[in-house]
């Protein structure tokens, strides 16, 4: 694919002087192709630990057991109160320090690299708005429906397995959706602890050849793009999970 659109932008380079290297430098093609690997490897594990935490949390705050209610909510209020990029630096700088290290053969390495602290960090962000998320999809699913099903004898348990959090999840995907958005914005802050997303790429490649310009252009149509298409394909997913008399 390089080698179709190298001349176009080699040209473009030399009458214009916009200097859109990675389109035809083989070495600077690698790292924007990397960068944009690792974004979306980044933003999958942040979305999925922050699901996950969603899950069980909005199971904890149905708990009957007031102390388990009362950590969920200690955790809300304090990762849903402070700036992210706080956070992250937090993990990383923080309980990085302390976390230990692995013998490599001659050097060692932290148990936990910058990708690592980035998902666990931004994972756990995510997670404390997804955990009302999902409290307000539990909530929002009918009374009649639940008591049926305790009619037939089944346990608390299997009730929110099989019932409740498959209705949840349908009726709290448009808020879903935009939490994981705002997650995929968010992952770019793992730039600064080092992680070699599409920023920290870019930023490289702008950096060897000053054409800060266009890399910032080509960073903002990368997100644009990007965006787009979880938006479409949550859309997608929310119409497919549909179902008739749940609010539909």
């Amino acid at each position: 694919m390089l080698d179709l659109i190298a001349p176009y932008f080699e040209r473009l380079y030399d009458t214009t002087g916009l200097n859109f290297s990675p389109f035809y430098d083989s070495y600077d093609w690698s790292r924007l192709l990397e960068g944009m690997f690792v974004s979306v490897k980044l933003i999958a594990a942040i979305v999925a630990v922050s699901l996950v935490i969603g899950v069980i949390g909005a199971g904890a705050q149905t708990s009957r057991l007031r102390p388990v209610r009362w950590c969920v909510a200690a955790y809300i209020e304090i990762f849903r109160n402070t700036p992210p990029i706080v956070q992250l630096l937090f993990f990383y700088f923080g309980l990085g320090a302390i976390t230990p290290q692995v013998d490599m053969g001659g050097w060692y390495e932290p148990m936990i690299g910058s990708f690592g602290w980035a998902v666990i960090a931004i994972g756990i962000f995510g997670g404390s708005y997804n955990v009302e998320i999902f409290r307000s999809g539990v909530e929002a699913v009918p009374t009649a429906t639940t008591e049926a099903a305790e009619s037939l004898g089944f346990s608390s348990f299997k009730i929110f397995v099989y019932i409740t959090l498959p209705l949840a999840f349908r009726f709290c995907l448009p808020a879903l959706t935009n939490n994981i958005v705002s997650l995929a914005k968010t992952a770019s802050l793992a730039y600064v602890i080092a992680v070699p997303e599409i920023t920290y790429s870019l930023s490289g490649i702008w950096s060897d050849n000053v054409n800060v310009p266009e890399m910032m252009l080509l960073l903002f149509t990368y997100y644009i793009v990007l965006v787009a298409i979880i938006a479409k394909a949550m859309a997608l997913l929310e119409r497919k999970l549909a179902l008739p008399g749940y609010g539909q």
